[in-house]
């Protein structure tokens, strides 16, 4: 016997962070794989639709709401294990995971530290930030197949792991994340690899002052959830940062410095990746395309602390949000010829 509740015409917009969309036509919340399953065979048997709602910190939700079933990810097992393992539910807060790990002095996670949402959205999106990514600790995630509707988990490899991304990601129809295990570093030695925490901390630093000064830089760029914040209806960082050639960020380049909107080349933010290609900082790229922050389009706009984060500011809709960020994308392709992609995902 299973708790499955379906709920009806449940509003979205409470249950993320944007504050934005319709409600849902069908709801459940799930707290064990049991409901997990009894909602996932409903969905199919009464021929909805049926889609995973962890924190609401990476979703846009339309303003007609969405007509299938939204499975509210509840499940809260966590256990700390010997020897730097780490099993947790889909539906434990993200935070939770890190302040166990940096308490016991387990590194791996301390540079993820304030990133708003549960566990089970970390690999569909591989999080990143400062320098950590989420997948150079995961051990194994657990998984519902949505066809056969059977358990099983999947190592690392599997997952197809990218910037931003995953296989979870790219094929959303296959998978539902119902937990993850984590292998983590049981030796306290932290991750001090990104130039911005490179500046504020020595790499010899401990894994709770690399934490808190994190949290610290996050907090001045309005990228930790805070009810007293202006800025904190968001989605956090928009945009991806765009990964391209090394001849096309040298052209990016030039082109700032032929236009005035850089000094010299060296100041063009770029960094290498490990496949040989460069990101370039989307954030700059939208500042120098005209836009500034706390740039506002009626109820919605652009963080007034960071360029990466557009804004709701109360009392606005899905429809305006999208329609700033496609005027954002646009200036960025007219002025760089870079187009920018989306990170947080839409609901449809």
């Amino acid at each position: 016997m299973t708790d499955l509740e379906i709920q009806r015409d449940v509003p979205l917009a409470p249950l993320t962070t944007l504050e934005l969309g319709g409600p849902a036509r069908f709801f459940a919340r799930v707290a064990d794989t049991e409901t997990l399953l009894a909602a996932l065979r409903w969905a199919r048997e009464e021929g909805h639709e049926a889609v995973v709602l962890g924190g609401g910190s990476n979703l846009i939700v339309p303003d007609e709401g969405y007509p299938g079933l939204v499975i509210h990810m509840a499940i809260g097992d966590i256990d700390f294990k010997d020897g730097g393992r780490v099993e947790v539910g889909a539906g434990v807060p993200w935070e939770v995971v890190v302040d166990g790990a940096v308490t016991r002095g387990w590194a791996g996670l301390e540079c993820l530290t304030g990133i708003p949402g549960s566990t089970g959205a970390t690999p569909i999106q591989n999080v990143g930030a400062y320098g950590q990514e989420v997948s150079e600790v995961i051990a194994r995630v657990l998984v519902v197949d949505r066809e056969s509707l059977a358990l099983g988990d999947l190592a690392p490899e599997a997952c197809e792991f990218g910037y931003r991304d995953s296989m979870f990601k790219r094929e959303p129809g296959h998978y539902v994340v119902f937990g993850v295990h984590f292998a983590l570093r049981t030796d306290g030695a932290g991750t001090v690899r990104y130039a911005e925490l490179e500046k504020n901390v020595p790499r010899s630093a401990s894994l709770g002052e690399i934490r808190s000064k994190v949290l610290d830089l996050r907090r001045r760029k309005s990228m930790v959830v805070d009810p007293d914040d202006p800025n904190r209806r968001s989605a956090g960082s928009f945009f991806l940062n765009p990964v391209v050639t090394s001849a096309e960020a040298d052209r990016v380049a030039a082109l700032a410095v032929a236009e005035g909107l850089a000094p010299n080349i060296a100041s063009v933010p770029r960094y290498p990746t490990a496949s040989g290609e460069v990101k370039l900082a989307a954030g700059w790229l939208i500042e120098k395309s005209g836009i500034a922050k706390g740039t506002r389009r009626g109820a919605v706009g652009l963080s007034s602390k960071h360029a990466l984060a557009l804004i709701h500011h109360g009392g606005g809709t899905t429809t305006e949000l999208l329609s700033f960020a496609d005027e954002v994308r646009a200036r960025v392709k007219d002025r760089f010829g870079i187009s920018l992609q989306r990170e947080p995902r839409l609901l449809t």
